[in-house]
């Protein structure tokens, strides 16, 4: 808003010298603008003209407005010039609703002096954008360009790209940007993004890829491309790459605060063969709170222990996610970590709480019970478990064979059974 009302203030300037004052003949050219010269407004409507204007320039707003209320205008140029001066002035008190009414008028009228027209129609697009009439707007744009010949200006092809944008003409955005980037003196960020936007929505993720790889030497300091370029790179299934880049980005701290991205590091990681460097990052970040601590991430970093070979805590994390959910099958993860690594007495309850919480086989965790009291040597524990681990259809011949087995050890060790 604070550029329109800028805008408005630096076309007012020029408007008490082109009402007032009839200028020399231009040399004839080719540009519409240039052509048509300007003219002036008759005297009555002169002199309110710039009293509006002294108003103005004296701070008094409401005051240039009411004057010009007043002007009674009678030939269509007049009455454009003064609609034109109005429009200007509600756009400064961000009247904008009104604002559109008085320039439509000065446009539709289209009589005024070639360099107010242009800039009539210039201001009237912008206003167009900002009340969201995206279709009305692109068109006026391109009056405006075939009037003023002006052809260049990237700061309107990216405004003709946001309209484009919301009327999801994804080809057209991507048309504009191109345009406005090679009229660019300086690399223009938002034209990029716009582009890289449009070819994300097209779901061409490849073409994604090389609008990145283009912005990324152009504004290195922008920690939110790296991140961009490695999502894409996930979304192209460039692991290698996708991975490559994460780490950049974890190694520079673009990544520390940010929760959701270290957890697709860490599963990139791992997919990659680095599980070990999963666990450890993940866990580092949920102990310093940006990874959330809850019962999925902690069985995730359960899972990233567990095939990183690191048993201990692989139970460690998967009690904590069973605690949390109460979830018997993560107990009887736990339990089996636990067997694992050979504490058995400390496996022993926790598969207790698998069967209490509940498990779609039961059998599995009896089996695992059998298991770990026969390992303790308690025989008579593990006699029962087996035999009711064999009663499940999923561990019954597993179980049999082991019911036979701890018979035979427990006549060798002389247990009654």
């Amino acid at each position: 808003m604070r550029q329109v009302n800028k805008l408005a203030s630096a076309l007012l300037l020029s408007l008490t010298a082109s009402a007032l004052v009839v200028p020399m003949a231009q040399a004839a050219d080719k540009c519409p603008m240039d052509q048509r010269q300007a003219r002036a407004v008759g005297e009555s409507v002169g002199k309110k003209v710039q009293k509006s204007f002294e108003a103005y320039t004296d701070g008094k707003l409401d005051e240039a407005i009411a004057i010009l209320l007043e002007a009674n205008a009678k030939g269509d140029f007049d009455k454009a010039y003064v609609a034109r001066m109005l429009g200007n002035f509600y756009a400064e008190k961000s009247q904008m609703g009104t604002a559109v009414k008085y320039l439509k008028q000065a446009v539709d009228a289209d009589v005024l002096g070639g360099t107010d027209h242009a800039a009539t129609m210039k201001l009237y697009a912008d206003l167009l954008i900002q009340d969201k009439k995206w279709k009305e707007a692109i068109a006026m744009y391109y009056k405006w360009m075939e009037f003023a010949c002006k052809q260049d200006d990237p700061v309107v092809y990216r405004r003709i790209g946001i309209a484009y944008s919301e009327l999801k003409q994804w080809d057209k955005v991507i048309e504009v940007a191109d345009k406005g980037l090679s009229h660019a003196k300086e690399p223009d960020k938002n034209l990029y993004q716009m582009k890289l936007t449009a070819y994300f929505e097209k779901k061409q993720y490849k073409n994604a890829v090389k609008v990145l790889e283009t912005m990324i030497p152009l504004f290195q300091d922008d920690k939110r491309l790296w991140i961009q370029l490695a999502q894409f790179y996930l979304l192209t299934e460039d692991f290698p790459r996708s991975l490559q880049t994460y780490d950049l980005c974890y190694r520079n701290g673009f990544l520390k605060d940010d929760g959701s991205n270290l957890v697709r590091y860490a599963q990139l990681s791992a997919s990659q063969g680095a599980p070990y460097r999963a666990a450890t990052v993940m866990e580092k970040h949920m102990k310093s709170g940006v990874i959330e601590s809850n019962a999925k991430n902690f069985e995730q970093l359960a899972d990233f222990f567990l095939n990183a070979k690191e048993v201990d805590k692989s139970a460690e994390y998967y009690g904590k996610a069973a605690e949390e959910k109460k979830d018997g099958k993560l107990f009887l993860k736990q339990g089996r970590m636990l067997s694992l690594a050979e504490k058995y007495s400390t496996a022993i309850p926790v598969l207790e709480k698998a069967l209490n919480a509940g498990v779609e086989h039961a059998g599995e965790v009896q089996f695992e019970l059998a298991l770990a009291h026969l390992h303790l040597k308690q025989y008579k524990s593990a006699h029962r478990y087996a035999k009711l681990a064999a009663q499940d259809k999923k561990t019954e011949r597993s179980a049999k064979s082991y019911v036979a087995y701890i018979e035979e050890k427990a006549r060798i060790n002389n247990v009654t059974l």
